[in-house]
């Protein structure tokens, strides 16, 4: 099979399309032929080395996909050949061939694309698993979403609309917060060019927000903690501007929280939750009020150049390879 290879950790350019063995599944296992699989800033960490796993060499990164399955291992029977699933990978997904533990997969409805199965998975099951039950966001409250038009934070604005809060998107450009105010955000703030904290005080009336979501840390933490009220929730998603350092102080007198919130304990520790949010998403989904948003596509061969579109944060929703 042709599989996009890593043999060594470091840049993108350390990627090559090759041919590959493909590989066989074992019990518990679906083998699926890739249709599509999504990009994920993880994939990248992958490739460099630094991410929670290390695949043995050489592998091909892509941690999530759409495909027919070709072939159960045993103990499987929820699927069968010739059916569509998307599923979480641990590695593999930008190749023809890939395998998926059973758990981790996901039968597509008939009516959802290709394209847009190929990256359901990581940003909405990531949004909703973090807001649903570690932020306990409830009807009525206001969720600051930071980086709001990326893959992952657009997804959490329609996530919170879902769930009744009001939704403040914060984001690094004019196009990228009318991509979010498309998707539902009540409130804007541009944190290059205005002030985070003050904003969403001036948007919430003196009270501050409720919940923070944030997939991207770095130097916006700082602004996005003062900016909660009392009992704020403040959720860690991902870190691409960097690690933050939490001051227990500002939390205990504001009696705030901090919280963070990861895919892989979902998947391995509360697989229950975790199949709950992805029912519920699907019904929200089919009820029209999650559109996600595909910003571009790319063939396998081009897969190096779509996952430099995410490193270098060009790119808005979510960027797909065909193969």
């Amino acid at each position: 099979m042709r599989a996009m290879i890593c043999n060594a950790w470091g840049g993108l350019d350390t990627l090559h399309l090759s041919d590959h063995p493909a590989p066989e599944p074992g019990a518990g296992q679906v083998l699926l032929r890739v249709i599509a699989a999504a990009v994920n800033y993880a994939d990248i960490l992958m490739v460099r080395g630094e991410y929670q796993t290390r695949p043995a060499f050489p592998f091909a990164p892509g941690l999530e996909a759409v495909g027919e399955v070709i072939e159960c291992g045993e103990g499987v029977s929820e699927f069968s050949p010739g059916q569509r699933v998307m599923a979480f990978l641990n590695h593999g997904g930008f190749a023809e061939q890939a395998l998926a533990d059973k758990a981790d997969c996901f039968a597509v409805p008939d009516e959802m694309s290709d394209d847009i199965a190929a990256g359901f998975l990581i940003g909405y099951v990531s949004s909703d698993t973090a807001i649903r039950w570690q932020g306990r966001l409830e009807d009525g409250e206001t969720m600051l979403v930071l980086g709001a038009a990326g893959g992952v934070g657009l997804t959490a604005v329609e996530i919170g609309k879902a769930m009744g809060a009001r939704v403040i998107a914060a984001a690094s450009s004019a196009e990228k917060l009318a991509l979010a105010g498309a998707h539902g955000a009540d409130g804007l703030i541009n944190y290059t060019s205005e002030n985070l904290k003050v904003r969403v005080l001036e948007l919430t009336d003196g009270e501050g927000a409720d919940v923070c979501f944030d997939p991207v840390g770095g130097d916006l933490f700082d602004a996005a903690l003062s900016s909660l009220g009392w009992g704020g929730r403040f959720l860690h998603v991902g870190f691409v501007g960097g690690i933050p350092q939490v001051p227990a102080n500002r939390l205990l007198v504001k009696h705030r929280a901090s919280l963070g919130s990861s895919l892989r304990y979902f998947r391995h520790h509360r697989p229950d939750q975790l199949r709950t949010s992805v029912n519920e998403l699907l019904r929200l989904w089919r009820t029209g009020l999650l559109k996600p948003e595909i910003s571009a596509v790319y063939p396998l061969s081009e897969a190096v150049q779509a996952m430099d579109a995410i490193e270098s944060r060009r790119a808005v929703g979510k960027v797909v390879v065909q193969i």
